[in-house]
């Protein structure tokens, strides 16, 4: 089977170099938004979307005209990109996926993309790679590209300039490895497996937010657009940028480990967009606990759930395993030993206690057995053989593993 794969370096650019690609970011912006004026405009009028092909010709007009002559400095392909972007990201809009597009800021997300494999030249054994009007690039060879060059995207973060460049190649499809396990996200546990084990929560924002504070103090003294308080926000945008690689890199280590460890991994359909709203209400109807809410959503954000799973869905794929998503209704409320259902089982919110039959452990570890029975119950009614993936685990040796783990659980009785 076919596998599209990215790999990430940081480039090594010189100082002409680096001025080249804030002026190439700085022109894909510049289209991007300007498309998106005129989609504003011709909504406003009446009249229907401009698709790519007409925004493409109005393209060529700013090039070409006298009041923006320096688009033509910038490669055409990457300037096209940026209007391919901005119709998928009205699709996604109109699909109801993501919010209505928005206009790009300077600093936030600069970044171009070469979609022609013909102009990009990768030189591995010499660390280095060719971009159409940037020449021969340096970068941090850390690992190898494996298979054919797609496309490649330049970006900037935290100061520093990547590439990424998108590969595809033919793989043998993998045999999973492992059995079947159940996951329950959670603050005070990071991950919880139903065999028992859990990762603990990185926190990666929580460990530097007070450097972050500081640093956002000592910016908010200094004056705007000065020499002192461009270096202030180049701190803090370093702040952010560990952040975020921490986080990447504690996530891709756990899902890496997941999947390849277990063929069919269930997890619970989580809604973190709707979790994570605040509950501040209006001036009309203000809600109630904003400030414990506040804590959960910055807690929530902070781990990454979204991403975990994002990342683990194409990992198993990748190991020939599947994952299931289930219902998280009352998931930690459930008595895995009776099967009773209520809110008092759970009286505080790492303990679980069976009103019914007296079952006692750890709330978090209840949930992920109650989601693996839910993915068993959908493993059985053929979820699977209607998704095209074969498995390999027959519903006899989980229906064996449940029962084993459970009577592992079950109190002991005088």
């Amino acid at each position: 089977m076919q596998r599209l794969q990215a790999f990430k370096y940081e480039l090594q650019p010189t100082g002409e170099q680096q001025h080249n690609m804030r002026r190439y970011a700085g022109a894909c912006r510049f289209v991007f938004n300007k498309a998106l004026a005129l989609q504003k405009d011709n909504h406003e009028a009446g009249n229907t979307f401009i698709g790519y092909v007409a925004m493409a010709r109005n393209l060529t007009a700013w090039r070409n005209g006298t009041e923006t002559p320096w688009l033509k400095d910038a490669p055409v392909h990457p300037l096209q990109h940026a209007l391919k972007d901005l119709e998928k990201a009205y699709k996604n809009f109109f699909a109801k996926r993501t919010a209505f597009p928005r206009f790009k800021k300077k600093g936030q997300g600069d970044s171009f993309r070469y979609p022609d494999p013909k102009q990009i030249k990768l030189d591995q054994a010499n660390g280095r790679i060719f971009l159409p009007k940037l020449g021969w690039l340096r970068y941090r060879n850390s690992r190898e590209a494996l298979g054919e060059v797609r496309n490649a995207t330049v970006s900037q973060s935290g100061g520093k300039w990547f590439v990424s460049i998108q590969t595809q190649r033919e793989v043998e499809a993998a045999t999973p490895r492992g059995g079947m396990v159940g996951i329950d996200m959670g603050i005070a546990r990071f991950v919880t497996l139903s065999d028992g084990s859990f990762l603990a929560p990185l926190n990666s924002f929580k460990r530097n937010e007070s450097a972050l504070r500081s640093a956002q103090r000592a910016m908010s003294r200094k004056t705007r657009f000065s020499h002192n308080w461009k270096k202030a926000k180049a701190r803090i945008q370093k702040i952010h940028a560990r952040i975020g690689n921490t986080r990447r890199d504690y996530l891709h280590k756990a899902t890496t480990t997941i999947s390849q460890n277990h063929a069919i991994v269930c997890i619970e359909d989580l809604q973190v967009r709707n979790m994570s709203r605040s509950a501040a209400g209006t001036s009309e109807s203000p809600g109630r606990n904003v400030r414990a809410k506040s804590g959960l959503n910055k807690a929530i954000l902070d781990q990454g759930w979204a991403e975990f799973r994002r990342q683990l869905d194409y990992k198993l794929a990748w190991n020939g395993g599947h994952l299931i998503a289930v219902p998280p209704q009352n998931t930690s409320r459930t008595c895995p030993s009776c099967g009773h259902v209520s809110a008092e089982n759970r009286p505080t919110q790492a303990r679980f206690e069976c009103m019914e039959c007296g079952f006692e452990e750890n709330a978090d570890l209840v949930g992920a057995i109650n989601v693996l029975r839910a993915g068993h119950a959908r493993l059985a009614c053929g979820e699977l053989a209607q998704s095209g993936r074969s498995v390999k685990q027959e519903p006899a040796e989980v229906s064996e593993l449940l029962a084993s783990r459970s009577r592992n659980l079950l109190p002991s009785r005088a």
